[in-house]
């Protein structure tokens, strides 16, 4: 079973998050953006969903982070912000795609079936 890394601070999104995805894959969550970068270097994970409002260290920096050690890890940024301005501020800080908050369930294993190869 794949396992993601969900990057969320705040508790109703995280429980919503893993509604969606517990039947399909395993999980674990970093609570910040520093936490992120810290289980991305120990754990082997096959996707993050990257929140980008984020205590300590945001998403973003997180992103560039993650991206610098490990440049082929599936990013999605996970944001209620979902101006254009913001998709392309994740997607130049290396994130690979970007879905809306709140997310749809459908919409969301679409687009991790599609970069876990599924």
């Amino acid at each position: 079973m794949k396992k993601i890394l969900i990057a969320e601070d705040n508790d109703s999104n995280y429980i919503l998050m893993t509604y969606i995805l517990k039947k399909y894959y395993q999980f674990e969550r970093a609570k910040n953006g520093q936490e992120a970068v810290e289980m991305t270097e120990k754990g082997a994970y096959d996707l993050v969903l990257m929140d980008i409002k984020m205590p300590i260290m945001d998403g973003l920096e997180a992103t560039k982070a993650i991206r610098a050690a490990l440049p082929d890890l599936p990013i999605i940024a996970l944001t209620a912000n979902a101006f254009d301005s913001d998709r392309q501020l994740a997607l130049e800080a290396g994130c690979n795609d970007f879905l809306s908050k709140p997310v749809s369930s459908d919409l969301c294993l679409k687009t991790l079936k599609n970069f876990l190869g599924e």
